[in-house]
């Protein structure tokens, strides 16, 4: 019975002489890394060619030097010896699985992921001057959802001495996603943002909307370059705005469609970097000289178990801010962080 199944056989290796075999039914073989089985192909890092897919059907063997978890549709595991004869997946005794009681091979765990970082620099002297950023991520995902949630806060004072130092920076938001998989790229999601910024004189926004996105690069290893991550948005979003002294032309409350992007880079050369970017564009349906506008590029590196180092640029641009109040707000930021 032909039946579409998404094999997650993750058979992590050590070294050279536990590499991985698979042999073809022409009698050539490849030495390597097997990787993700899926509707009916195998990905395998080969040591001569890189990462290869090979149909099932065409394998006449694969011997491992790991044990897999089988998870059945019922979600219950069991861990057993596995590997592939003749096309077909079977057990350490050579029995076949029966892939119609088979939900996933070595599914991935399914936990909270998540990172924090700060940012501190204080000044004494001719210059007084404290300010502190604090920028928080969590996310986990499932077999068909996916959860995002970030917080940000930015907070400087300077001055000449402490007595007449000046807030120059009070900013905070809160946002979170829930994207909803219908297939393996596509999804639907719903979000919302809360965010408030005394300096630019925003008493708060309230932002909620809903969409569609593709995934258009999940996690892609390239040989040439490394590991990529690369999805869209489009939908639609209400707003609604307080201003301290908002412009008379500009509406506090309207609809917009939004426009995002997002993208994760992983080099070749260095796995323990971390590359992204992200775009966020949002015009007001009924008066496109209005719009809003949040980037960001940067990148993390890993420096000691589970720390970090986080360098980004932000930006944030509105097209009718506060009477008195500039559009565009860039910030710099420089700081150390914990990932789990």
């Amino acid at each position: 019975m032909q039946k579409t199944l998404i094999f997650a056989i993750a058979l992590v290796v050590c070294g050279a002489s536990m590499a991985d075999k698979v042999t073809l039914k022409s009698g050539s073989f490849l030495t390597g890394k097997a990787g993700l089985m899926k509707a009916g192909e195998l990905s395998f890092t080969s040591d001569d060619l890189g990462e290869v897919k090979i149909k099932l059907a065409n394998i006449a063997s694969l011997d491992v030097a790991k044990e897999n978890v089988v998870q059945y549709n019922d979600n219950s595991t069991e861990v057993k010896n596995l590997s592939v004869k003749d096309g077909v997946v079977v057990d350490e005794k050579g029995a076949a699985i029966n892939a119609a009681e088979v939900k996933a091979f070595n599914p991935s765990i399914e936990t909270w992921h998540g990172s924090i970082n700060v940012a501190y620099q204080s000044a004494r002297g001719n210059t007084y001057e404290n300010s502190a950023t604090v920028l928080a991520n969590v996310n986990r995902r499932w077999e068909k959802d996916r959860i995002n949630g970030n917080f940000g806060y930015y907070y400087s004072e300077t001055g000449t001495t402490e007595e007449n130092k000046e807030k120059s920076t009070d900013r905070w938001e809160i946002e979170g996603q829930h994207d909803h998989f219908w297939s393996e790229r596509f999804y639907i999601y719903e979000n919302a943002k809360f965010e408030q910024d005394d300096i630019a004189g925003l008493d708060y926004r309230l932002r909620l909307g809903a969409g569609a996105g593709y995934q258009w690069l999940d996690g892609r290893n390239f040989d040439a370059t490394g590991k990529w991550s690369f999805n869209q948005e489009v939908g639609a979003a209400w707003i609604k705005n307080s201003y301290v002294n908002a412009d008379p032309s500009a509406d506090d409350s309207y609809a917009t469609v939004r426009y995002a992007h997002h993208l994760k880079y992983f080099p070749k050369w260095n796995e323990k970097v971390e590359v992204f970017h992200n775009l966020e564009f949002l015009p007001q349906v009924d008066d496109w000289e209005n719009y809003l506008i949040k980037a960001d590029v940067g990148f993390t590196t890993k420096l000691v178990m589970d720390f970090n180092l986080l360098c980004k640029i932000e930006w944030d641009y509105n097209s009718m801010p506060s009477i008195g109040r500039k559009s565009s707000d860039m910030r710099y930021i420089i700081g150390l962080g914990y990932q789990w």
